[in-house]
Formats: C-alpha cells, structure tokens, sequence
C-alpha cells in the first residue's frame, strides 16, 4: 500500500490538507422534486430488464434549466406487445417512428419540457419517474474549447495568405500558410 506523501508532489499535500480541513462533505443525492424541468436528451440505450429480461430502450435526460442543472433522470419505454402503444407514443416525439430507428443515435441537443412525479418502491425508498415529455427543440451541441477553429490564432497569418521565406541558400520560398524558417546548418 503506498503512502499518500508518495502520490502528492511539488507541495500538493499540504494545500489538500487544507482544503480538505475546510470542505464539507457532499450531502446524498436525493430525487429532484416534482415538477416541471427542462432538460436534454443526452442518450437512448437499449437494454433488458434487471428482473425479467423485457426488452426497452432507456432515455438519459439531463437537467438544462433552472436550480438542478446538470441533474439527471432516466425514462424507461418497454419493447413488448402490451407496452407497444406507450413505446411508440414516447417514441415518435422523438421522431422514431420504426424498431429499426432504435439502432442509430438520436440527435444531440433534444431539448423536453419534462413533468416528474415521485413514487415510493416496495422497500420505501423514494424516486422520480417521468409522468410526460414534450420536445420543445434542438439546442445547437455547445462549442468545445479544445475543437480546431477555421481562424488563425491571433498574431498568426491567415490560413490562405502566401508567406515568404528566406531559404538557406537565399533563394525566397513560398509555403501556403506555413512560415518557413531557415534550417540552422
């Protein structure tokens, strides 16, 4: 077993002491009240049930508005012949509107309005089932810090500008936006 003094470098410890000395423990995540939320589509699953193995796709909404964003819930749809008008109601407002359909992603940035209700399984414990949804959009993906952009950075010529360089023997070269610096022999 190692010691913590051998996974924290460069002083880490001492500040982590700290921070752990004046952080609070998270509380348990408890089922978000009931009510309307407006959340995301971020998957569709398919999988079996735990108990009995019945066929269903499973919804993973994330909340996007309000006081619980980044809060999750879930919306299972049952692929059987007495669930089928149920499955295909919640479906096609998704615009699927085959079984075939269930085999390709859904587009990002679904965006529900959602209505949660609360109920109490067998061993008393509490959880949020999905009562309605209705699609109200599709959100354009947020733009990712890290994604190449088609602009150079600043200070930088321009993706189709010609820059010139001297070459070693003294002779100008021309490269398509890529500054040539002489070799240094």
């Amino acid at each position: 077993m190692g010691r913590l003094t051998d996974i924290l470098q460069n002083g880490t410890a001492d500040r982590l002491r700290q921070v752990w000395d004046e952080t609070e423990a998270a509380g348990e995540l408890a089922p978000l009240p009931p009510g309307e939320y407006v959340a995301h589509i971020t998957a569709l699953t398919l999988e079996t049930g735990k108990t009995r193995g019945t066929p269903g796709a499973k919804l993973t909404f994330r909340v996007c508005e309000g006081e619980y964003t980044g809060r999750q819930f879930w919306h299972d749809i049952w692929l059987t012949e007495a669930a089928l008008p149920m499955a295909k109601r919640d479906l096609a407002k998704l615009g699927v509107v085959s079984l075939d359909q269930l085999e390709r992603p859904l587009p990002r940035g679904i965006r529900c309005l959602c209505k949660l209700v609360l109920r109490r399984g067998d061993d008393g414990a509490e959880f949020n089932k999905l009562r309605s949804f209705a699609v109200v959009g599709i959100d354009p993906p947020e733009a990712d810090a890290f994604a190449p952009t088609d602009e150079p950075p600043p200070g930088e010529p321009d993706a189709a500008a010609v820059a010139t360089a001297a070459a070693p023997d003294g002779i100008e070269s021309k490269s398509e936006g890529i500054a040539v610096e002489p070799l240094p022999f």
